[in-house]
């Protein structure tokens, strides 16, 4: 039976390949969107994309998630620094979450450093791009979930 992963994006990453080149690159978010499906794909996981830069949003689909996927892929941008709400919605449900950050945060602004929503997840992918999102589809793949 074919894994099923939601890979949920936060604010602003629909902007990928736009802004800040120099920290995510120039590829644009629609394309690493269906890269990461087309890996899922390859790896025998069925991959859905939900983007969204409204916090309530992503707390929505994390509710919906636990019923539908086996697994999800976080990258809940700036709200990872502050949102509670996301911590307690990720806690919440009896999925495995893995925190995926394109940008190594460890080596970015201090505000960065910390993830109030990593604590919460299986664990935390940081520093290697898009990669960072077939990383955690790897572990997926290869763990008894």
């Amino acid at each position: 039976m074919k894994k099923k992963v939601l890979l949920l994006l936060g604010p602003n990453l629909n902007l990928v390949g736009i802004r800040e080149k120099s920290v995510y690159g120039e590829v644009n978010a629609e394309t690493i969107e269906d890269n990461v499906k087309k890996y899922g794909e390859s790896i025998g996981i069925e991959v859905t994309v939900f983007q969204s830069n409204w916090e309530g949003a992503l707390i929505d689909e994390i509710h919906k998630a636990r019923t539908v996927y086996d697994a999800v892929i976080i990258n809940p941008g700036a709200l990872t620094h502050y949102s509670y709400a996301l911590h307690d919605a990720i806690k919440g449900v009896s999925i495995p979450f893995i925190e995926v950050h394109m940008s190594n945060i460890h080596q970015r602004e201090e505000f960065r450093h910390k993830s109030v929503t990593a604590p919460a997840c299986v664990g935390q992918i940081a520093g290697f791009g898009a990669k960072g999102y077939d990383l955690a589809l790897s572990y997926i793949a290869e763990t008894e979930l």
